[in-house]
């Protein structure tokens, strides 16, 4: 069972152009990325920051993968964030929009899985500093299970009562 708002929704985007709605699609998609994007670039920096203070040397192996897990994932995310912007330009008023917003889409929702890890990774390393790996490991399952209920499981739940 769906709302009136929902229904009111369908109603809209009948009525509207499918280029109009490719342009709104579009313009929405690239106002969620500029939220995404400096928190990204923001934690690379960070990450990258620290791999030069004298207290880096004293991290042992298990944290040293950690570390370089969650700097790899930080890339990963502002590579699929940025993405669709690069795609946009080489296939500019190629009558692509279509195919950029599905492939963007992809890649924004794979962008919040490696920053999701990413913010994991950073809770743990900073957890097991301050109290140890224990309740690093425990702050970083609960933490991640957080960000994927509110990430992703109120979207996921609703498509399948959708179905």
């Amino acid at each position: 069972m769906t709302d009136s708002g929902d229904a009111h929704v369908r109603d809209e985007e009948r009525r509207e152009d499918p280029k109009a709605r490719l342009e709104r699609e579009h313009n929405e998609l690239l106002q969620e990325l500029r939220s995404l994007i400096p928190g990204a670039q923001v934690l690379l920096g960070f990450l990258l920051a620290i791999s030069f203070t004298s207290q880096f040397g004293d991290l042992t192996d298990g944290e040293r993968y950690v570390y370089y897990g969650t700097l790899v994932c930080t890339a990963v995310a502002l590579v699929l964030f940025m993405a669709p912007a690069a795609h946009h330009r080489l296939r500019f008023r190629e009558g692509d929009k279509d195919y950029l917003l599905r492939k963007a889409n992809r890649e924004a929702i794979a962008g919040t899985v490696a920053s999701s890890l990413a913010l994991t990774g950073v809770l743990y390393l900073v957890t097991d500093l301050v109290f140890g790996a224990t309740e690093a490991i425990v702050a970083a399952v609960v933490f991640f299970a957080f960000a994927a209920w509110r990430w992703w499981s109120y979207a996921l739940l609703r498509m399948l009562r959708n179905q």
